[in-house]
Order: C-alpha cells, then sequence, then structure tokens
C-alpha cells in the first residue's frame, strides 16, 4: 500500500480497516510456568493466569509497560506450543497485536495472498477472539491478531455460547 493510501484511509473511517494494530503481548514458549520466576526478579508480577483449552495452552500474563509478556505453557507435549518446544525449545514463540475488525484484517490479509492459521477467529485468553498468521507469511515470525469482545458481541457473531472455548466454564 502506498503512503498516500494510507493517510486516505486514516482520514477517512469509512475507508475500510484501520491497518495500524497495537502490539497487546510478546508470547513466549516456557515447559512451565515457573519461568516467571526471572521475570518476577526484575520487578514484574504476574497480573492474570488461564488454561486456554483451544489453544492447548496454560498462560501467565505478566505487565510491561503498555504490552504484556505471555507465557505459554504446553498441556501437552502434542499441543503446537508442546511442538514448537519439542523443536525449537523454549524462547519467543509469536507477537500479538490488537485489532478492532478482526474477520476484515483477515480478509484483507487473505486477499492479498498472506497464509493464515485460522482464516477465522478462534476463542483466546482473555475471552479474546484471535487468529494466527503462518511464520512463512511474516519472515518467520508467527503472528497473532486479538480482538477484545464480551461475552454478548461473540455469541451474536458466532452462534457459539462457549466464548471462552473452555466448555462454558469461566
Amino acid at each position: 500500500m502506498m503512503e498516500n493510501e494510507m493517510n486516505d484511509r486514516d482520514d477517512n473511517p469509512k475507508a475500510g480497516v484501520d491497518i495500524r494494530p497495537v502490539l497487546d503481548h510478546v508470547g513466549i514458549a516456557v515447559r512451565s510456568l515457573d519461568a516467571a520466576s526471572v521475570y518476577e526478579a526484575i520487578g514484574m508480577s504476574i497480573d492474570h493466569t488461564e488454561t486456554v483449552e483451544s489453544q492447548g495452552v496454560k498462560t501467565a500474563f505478566l505487565s510491561a509497560g503498555d504490552t504484556s509478556i505471555e507465557l505459554l505453557e504446553p498441556l501437552s507435549a502434542d499441543s503446537a506450543v508442546g511442538r514448537f518446544i519439542e523443536k525449537r525449545g523454549e524462547g519467543i514463540h509469536h507477537l500479538c497485536f490488537r485489532v478492532t475488525g478482526i474477520e476484515e484484517h483477515l480478509e484483507r490479509l487473505q486477499s492479498l495472498g498472506y497464509r493464515l492459521i485460522n482464516p477465522e477467529p478462534v476463542p483466546g485468553a482473555h475471552g479474546c477472539r484471535v487468529a494466527f498468521l503462518h511464520p512463512a507469511a511474516a519472515n518467520g515470525v508467527l503472528i497473532e491478531l486479538s480482538e477484545k469482545i464480551n461475552a454478548e458481541s461473540f455469541v451474536t457473531a458466532t452462534g457459539n455460547d462457549d466464548w471462552m472455548g473452555n466448555g462454558g466454564r469461566t
């Protein structure tokens, strides 16, 4: 997209999706959430933990200014994060960008030929809807798009009342 097209889009809210996402968090694959101890030693603390069955992980979020660190502990060796650790070891797993209008972002990326892991949003941590771009589409980096929503919006959009992806448990 050319610079003037981006400016036109910024000035005209009806011109389409705001293409400027915000860095939400950096995901780090760990064998155990006990890895948080190094972050706690530098003054951070765990703000939130959650099991996300749909992603096969237990997560711990630590605030880091305007963004967060998300530690990802696999629930099983055959989960995506379990396979990642087996192949690459612990370390940075993904970058997550908070967006508005996740479906429009996904449609745009698909129309531009980018490979998506999730062509439709799926339940993620914090009750968000998320979708991942394949690392091959982003210079070897796994990119997550995340949209914060409430339960009513998710049920309306998907017809699924399991908005947190946990069998209806809160």
